[in-house]
């Protein structure tokens, strides 16, 4: 098998980085359909089933939602903003959520250090333990 001449590969490589592009851009049309009506466009997302109303203005199509979906994003956006208030307000004044659970006490706090300095005493222990019977000695018993 010959190699093929340098322009044809070159011309190869450039038509499939061009062909993948056009192949995307064809996948994103299909999603879209356009009718014209009476007072301009209505634009269907056929993969969302989203009704968007269009109207053309100086040679330029400008989509709006329409009222429902206005009124939908509006409410969403409402929740949200009384979401980040409450956040910002608990952040402000130091204190956890209302539903979070509680930070625990000084004592119990004090009781979890002393449990985990026993188990690493006991570790360590048994490590030192290891230790001396790898080297042929026997454990110092303290």
């Amino acid at each position: 098998m010959r190699p093929m001449p340098m322009p044809t590969t070159l011309f190869l490589m450039i038509a499939t980085g061009l062909a993948a592009p056009a192949l995307a851009e064809d996948t994103d049309v299909a999603r879209f359909a356009l009718e014209k009506t009476d007072g301009g466009f209505v634009r269907l997302d056929r993969k969302t089933g989203a009704l968007t109303l269009c109207q053309e203005n100086d040679g330029t199509l400008t989509c709006r939602m329409a009222a429902d979906e206005r009124a939908a994003y509006e409410e969403d956006l409402a929740r949200l903003e009384k979401r980040v208030e409450a956040l910002e307000k608990s952040l402000s004044t130091g204190r956890p959520l209302a539903n979070a659970e509680p930070l625990p006490s000084d004592e119990e706090v004090e009781r979890s250090i002393g449990i985990m300095e026993r188990f690493m005493r006991s570790f360590f222990g048994l490590v030192e333990e290891f230790k001396q019977q790898e080297e042929g000695g026997t454990p110092d018993k303290t």
